[in-house]
């Protein structure tokens, strides 16, 4: 359903522009106006609930509150009223939910457990931690009318990500103190009443505002009996998503790394404030999350309508062992195979008979996924062109010698709206088995790169002309070898 609250006026803003991106077919965004952090990500009764930071009233940051969709395959998802509305000179910042399965907070019944929200209270004078709970799988919420239940009379102090601790039997709440570059951890027995744990902070990237918090074990790739524990935090107008690996014992986060080691989540622009799913079954085994494609550099003026802002596609999250210690790595979700459209698949061909093959083949369309493995072969760089027209070009690339991806939307199309967007991006990248293994997600506005595996990734926006949709492979100072390409169209989910 689409609240009221969205107007035709907006709706028709998109049909008389056509320098406006169009919406994307398979990555979630909202019916109207402006969203950013995906909030409350939670599992219950067969379906992903995704609220997110949502302005009811227009397309720029603002009177924000909790919009709220479902879904049973993190695919298609189904728009629901908004959850939870800015009242009273308080707007509804970014938090998490939980299945209360115990009913420690008193909200619901023993065969009955609640939903329960966890989000920030923004007012002029201080943030503070507040509940909300559901009695009927997350339709309509109830704030608690003892909120807030933490309050420390700052203005900096957000973002809770709440999550059972089973060995210590308590309710962990990581929160940020933003301008202090500090994670704060709380205990509770019931969601009601919390105790101050621990601090974990300065580390890593600390030259703006830390942002949205996530803490959860991990299991190494091929050891589930070796687990840590990812703590992750945005840094604000700088690089982004970063993480740390080590331990927590229900107290205490220990970071493994030297606290001056910056690990990066995504190497774009585009990839913010992202959340992993709580409750999703063990029998599912997976550690989800999505991100906010947008930067707050260019948030408000980013060139759609009447939506403005886009979720990644949803991924799975391990711990990979390498030369250089354990990393995260991102893999896009198998469910997305389900919009497949054979497209193009070779083996073993070399880059210029794979050109005109494409060629031949005529327009592809605006939206494509792209497995394609490259050895180096004699060239210096190599990598491919999509979303390519007369002037406009999205380049993704590999540098041999510096063994880094890249993603250059220089020439991507309308890149004026702001003065940081246009740039080039990059992450390393070292060559596995003398190859580079890419994964391509190419939609309407937006390209995530996948790199050997999930090592690297890259997402970023991009906002081309329709009528660019050519596609083709490159090589600079020599030639590259094509060991395999495989293109899928996708077929379309659009959420709006």
């Amino acid at each position: 359903m689409v609240s009221s609250l969205w107007t035709t006026r907006s709706l028709g803003m998109m049909m008389t522009d056509s320098n406006l991106s169009a919406r994307p077919r398979y990555h979630f965004t909202p019916p109207a106006n402006f969203m950013n952090d995906p909030n409350g990500l939670v599992f219950y009764e067969g379906e992903y609930h995704l609220f997110y930071q949502h302005n009811p009233f227009g397309d720029t940051w603002g009177h924000m509150s909790w919009g709220h969709a479902v879904s049973r395959d993190l695919v298609r998802w189904e728009h629901l009223p908004i959850a939870l509305y800015e009242a009273d000179g308080v707007m509804i910042f970014s938090g998490s939910a939980v299945v209360d399965w115990r009913n420690t907070s008193r909200f619901g019944a023993s065969a009955e457990p609640p939903l329960v929200a966890i989000y920030t209270g923004h007012s002029a004078a201080q943030q503070t931690q507040n509940l909300a709970y559901s009695l009927d799988r997350g339709r309509t919420w109830t704030k608690h009318t003892g909120n807030p239940v933490l309050a420390l009379n700052l203005p900096h102090f957000r973002d809770p990500k709440v999550f059972w601790h089973e060995v210590t039997g308590q309710w962990i709440m990581v929160t940020v103190l933003a301008d202090q570059q500090r994670v704060r951890f709380f205990g509770s027995p019931d969601l009601r009443r919390w105790a101050h744990l621990s601090d974990f902070g300065q580390a890593g990237a600390v030259n703006n505002e830390w942002e949205c918090p996530d803490l959860f074990p991990l299991a190494v790739e091929g050891r589930p009996e070796a687990q840590k524990w990812i703590l992750k935090v945005d840094v604000n107008k700088s690089i982004g998503a970063q993480y740390f690996i080590g331990q927590f014992d229900g107290m205490t986060f220990v970071n493994d790394a030297p606290d001056d080691q910056v690990l990066r989540v995504d190497c774009g622009r585009d990839f913010y404030a992202a959340q992993s799913w709580s409750d999703v079954p063990p029998k599912d085994g997976r550690r989800l999350w999505v991100g906010w494609m947008n930067n707050w550099d260019y948030a408000n003026m980013t060139p759609t309508s009447p939506w403005r802002s886009m979720f990644s596609i949803p991924r799975v999250l391990t711990l990979r062992e390498y030369p250089e210690g354990k990393r995260l790595v991102q893999h896009p979700i198998a469910e997305l195979a389900r919009l497949r459209q054979p497209l193009y698949h070779r083996v073993g061909t070399n880059i210029r008979t794979v050109n005109a093959q494409l060629a031949a083949l005529g327009d592809p369309g605006a939206v494509l996924e792209i497995e394609v493995e490259f050895g180096p072969g004699s060239a210096a760089e190599f990598g491919l062109k999509v979303r390519a027209g007369p002037g406009e070009e999205t380049v993704i690339g590999y540098d041999v010698l510096a063994e880094e991806l890249w993603v250059d939307r220089r020439r991507s199309g309308n890149t004026e709206f702001a003065p940081a967007f246009p740039g080039r991006h990059r992450g390393p990248l070292p060559l596995e088995q003398g190859r580079t293994k890419l994964h391509i997600f190419v939609d309407t506005c937006s390209v995530e790169v996948f790199g050997n595996d999930g090592r690297a990734v890259i997402s970023d926006l991009i906002f081309p002309s329709p009528q660019s949709t050519g596609l083709e492979l490159y090589t600079v100072g020599g030639e590259a070898r094509l060991i395999a390409l495989e293109i899928w169209t996708l077929h379309s989910t659009a959420s709006g």
